[in-house]
C-alpha cells in the first residue's frame, strides 16, 4: 500500500514537474514547494535530463533551489555546478547554508572550484575556504558558521526581536550561543529559556554557562557521539583558543552517522568507499573499489593453499579428513567475523576504549570456549559417523581451536588498527576469513597427524 501512495506521489510530482517546465511557470515551483517535501522533489528532478535540471533550477526561487540541490546526488550537483548560468549560480550558493556551499566547494576540482570564487562576497569566500579546509574526517568540515549569537547584556525582549529580524537564515535558532569580547565561548540560549524569560531580564543571568563544546579537530565521530549522548539540539564548535567557530547540528550528525554506516559497510566487504550512487556508477570504478583487496586477499589464500600441499601425506591416508575442512576453516573465520563486527560497532559507538582490550579479551576466550565447545560436539558426532572415533577426536578438537583462535583474531584486530590510527572497520571479514583460513588448515592437519600418528610431507 506504501509502496503504490509512494509511486503515485512520484508520478504526480513527475507530471507538475513536466508542466512547470512547459508553462516555465515560477508559481508552479512554489506551489509544489509547499504541497511535496524537497527530498522528493529532488529524486524526481534528478530523473530528468540534464536541460531540464538546469531549466527547472533557473525557474526555482533561490530559496526553493537552494533546498532541492543539497538532496541531489553529489556527482550531479558538481555536473550542474558546472553548467549553470552565473546568475542562478551565484543566487544558488548565496542561499545555500554554509556547511553546504563548502561541501559542493570539495567536491569539485581545483580548476572548478575557481567558477565558484568569484561569484561570492569576500566574506562569504573566505568562510568557505575555512571550512572546506578541514580534513573531512574532522568536526570542523562538518559545521556550519550559521549559528546565532546573542549578546550577554541584552535582554529577553532585545534578544527576542534580533532572533525576529536577523536569523533568517540561520541554520537553527533553537538554539543560540553568547561568546565574550574575544569570540570564547561562554553560554548557551535555548528559545525556550527565553521565551519563558521575563523580558527585562539580561542574557547573562539566564543563559547556561560552560556549554559543552567540541574541538573543531576532532573526529566526526565524536560529534555524532556528544550529541547523542547529551541530546542536543546543535552542538558548538571551539578552535584551539576557545572560541566559537561554528556549531554541527541534529541532522548533520545524522548525515554523518549514515556516511558512517556506509562506509563501514564496505570496508567491512573489503571494498573501497563508493561515493557515488551505485545505479549510476561506472564499471570502472565499482571494478577499482573492489579488485585491490580481491588481489590481496587471493595471494592470501596461497598459504592455505601451501598449508595443505605440505600435508599432503596426511590427506593422502585419511581422504575423509578432507570433508571436513571447509566446515572447520568457515568456523573459525565466521566466529572472526562476528567478533570483529560487534568490536567495530563499539569502538565506532565509543561503547569501548583502547585500554578496555584486556578485559575484554577474558571475556571473548569465555564466550569463544563456550561456542568452540557447543561446535565441537556437534561436528564430533558428524566425525564419528564419517570416520570413526579418531576423526571425531579431531575434528572436534579443531573446531574448539579455530573457533577460539578466530574469535580472538576477530576481537583484537579492530583495536590493533585503532591503535596504529587506523580504521577499525579495515578489520574486513573477508581479510578475518582468510586469516582464519590459513591458521585453521595448519591447526587441523597438525591435529590430524599428531593424533592419527601420520608422517608428515
Amino acid at each position: 500500500m506504501n509502496m503504490n501512495n509512494n509511486q503515485k506521489n512520484t508520478k504526480q510530482i513527475v507530471v507538475a514537474i513536466q508542466n512547470i517546465l512547459e508553462q516555465r511557470d515560477t508559481a508552479g515551483i512554489t506551489a509544489l514547494a509547499k504541497e511535496r517535501h524537497p527530498a522528493d522533489i529532488a529524486a524526481v528532478v534528478g530523473s530528468f535530463t540534464q536541460p531540464q535540471q538546469l531549466r527547472f533550477l533557473q525557474l526555482a526561487p533561490a530559496k526553493i533551489a537552494a533546498d532541492l540541490f543539497r538532496y541531489l546526488r553529489d556527482e550531479l550537483q558538481t555536473e550542474l555546478v558546472q553548467q549553470l548560468d552565473k546568475t542562478t549560480l551565484s543566487s544558488l550558493l548565496l542561499t545555500m547554508a554554509a556547511d553546504e556551499r563548502a561541501d559542493l566547494y570539495n567536491l569539485l576540482e581545483p580548476e572548478q572550484q575557481k567558477r565558484l570564487l568569484p561569484v561570492l562576497a569576500q566574506a562569504k569566500r573566505e568562510d568557505m575556504r575555512t571550512l572546506a579546509a578541514y580534513d573531512k574526517t574532522k568536526v570542523g568540515a562538518a559545521m556550519t558558521s550559521d549559528y546565532t549569537l546573542l549578546n550577554s547584556r541584552h535582554t529577553a525582549a532585545q534578544a527576542i526581536e534580533m532572533l525576529r529580524t536577523e536569523t533568517a537564515d540561520k541554520e537553527t535558532i533553537y538554539q543560540a550561543y553568547v561568546v565574550d569580547m574575544l569570540g570564547r565561548l561562554i553560554g548557551t540560549v535555548s528559545l525556550r529559556q527565553l521565551l519563558l524569560a521575563q523580558p527585562e531580564e539580561r542574557v547573562v543571568d539566564f543563559m547556561k554557562p560552560n556549554p559543552i563544546a567540541l574541538d573543531a579537530n576532532a573526529l566526526c565521530q565524536e560529534a555524532v557521539q556528544m550529541i547523542a549522548h547529551y541530546d542536543l539540539l546543535a552542538l558548538p564548535i571551539i578552535n584551539g583558543k576557545g572560541q566559537l567557530v561554528g556549531i554541527v547540528t541534529y541532522d548533520d550528525a545524522m548525515d554523518i552517522a549514515s556516511s558512517q554506516v556506509d562506509v563501514e559497510f564496505t570496508k567491512t566487504a573489503a571494498i573501497g568507499n563508493i561515493d557515488h550512487n551505485l545505479k549510476t556508477a561506472s564499471i570502472g570504478l565499482l571494478y577499482r573499489k573492489r579488485v585491490v583487496w580481491l588481489v590481496i586477499l587471493v595471494f592470501g589464500n596461497i598459504f592455505s593453499g601451501a598449508g595443505i600441499a605440505f600435508f599432503e601425506d596426511t590427506i593422502a591416508s585419511y581422504v575423509s579428513l578432507v570433508f571436513f575442512l571447509p566446515l572447520l576453516i568457515d568456523s573459525g573465520g565466521n566466529a572472526g567475523s562476528q567478533s570483529a563486527t560487534l568490536m567495530v560497532r563499539a569502538l565506532a559507538t565509543g561503547e569501548v576504549i583502547l585500554k578496555d582490550w584486556l578485559s575484554l579479551l577474558g571475556r571473548e576466550l569465555g564466550v569463544a570456549g563456550l561456542l568452540g565447545a557447543s561446535m565441537a560436539l556437534a561436528v564430533s558426532l558428524l566425525g564419528f559417523w564419517r570416520g570413526g572415533p579418531e576423526i571425531a577426536l579431531v575434528v572436534a578438537l579443531t573446531m574448539q581451536i579455530v573457533v577460539i583462535i578466530g574469535s580472538l583474531i576477530g576481537m583484537s584486530l579492530p583495536f590493533l588498527l585503532s591503535k596504529l590510527k587506523m580504521d577499525p572497520a579495515s578489520a574486513s571479514a573477508p581479510l578475518i576469513t582468510s586469516i582464519a583460513d590459513i591458521i585453521g588448515v595448519l591447526v587441523y592437519f597438525s591435529i590430524a597427524t599428531m593424533i592419527l600418528d601420520l608422517p608428515v610431507a
